[in-house]
């Protein structure tokens, strides 16, 4: 057996030899890979879902799942003028950018209640609640009066 040259030197003469010949330079042996070791990684994935059973976050993490497509949900023109607010108690609350829009969507406000409860589990939600926009309070600012303010005089 010859001895290693640190330099390289034995190699690169070869090449060089090969080269000249018009071959090839000489192939090193490759290593095998490296066997699979019998006990393998789990997924990000399925650690993920281990955790979030193990939490109780099921519901919450499909929820917000859906409501990723909330235009699928309601169609696309309720949602251009709506969006999901809050989920608390089995209630589902959604907040219409008009008073016209809210009535809309209680309309449909069953068959939202029977998609949800299909794709989350029968009994996730109870209720769906529309609200509309919040109007402006008078009760601070230049408008204001203090105390009860005027009132009816008939009295």
């Amino acid at each position: 057996m010859t001895e290693h040259d640190p330099e390289g030197l034995d190699v690169a003469r070869q090449i060089a030899r090969a080269a000249a010949r018009g071959g090839t330079a000489p192939r090193r042996k490759r290593s095998r890979p490296a066997e699979r070791r019998a006990e393998e990684p789990e997924p990000l994935g399925e650690l993920l879902q281990g955790l979030i059973a193990e939490q109780g976050w099921s519901t919450e993490v499909n929820l917000h799942h859906l409501l990723g497509r909330w235009p699928a949900l309601v169609g696309e023109v309720n949602a251009a003028h709506s969006a999901p607010e809050a989920f608390a108690d089995k209630v589902f609350t959604v907040r219409a950018e008009s008073t016209t829009w809210a009535s809309s969507l209680r309309q449909i406000a069953p068959q939202l209640v029977a998609r949800l409860n299909d794709a989350l589990g029968q009994g996730t939600v109870e209720r769906v609640l529309v609200i509309g926009p919040t109007a402006p309070s008078w009760k601070k600012g230049r408008r204001s009066v203090p105390g009860r303010g005027p009132r009816d005089t008939y009295g």
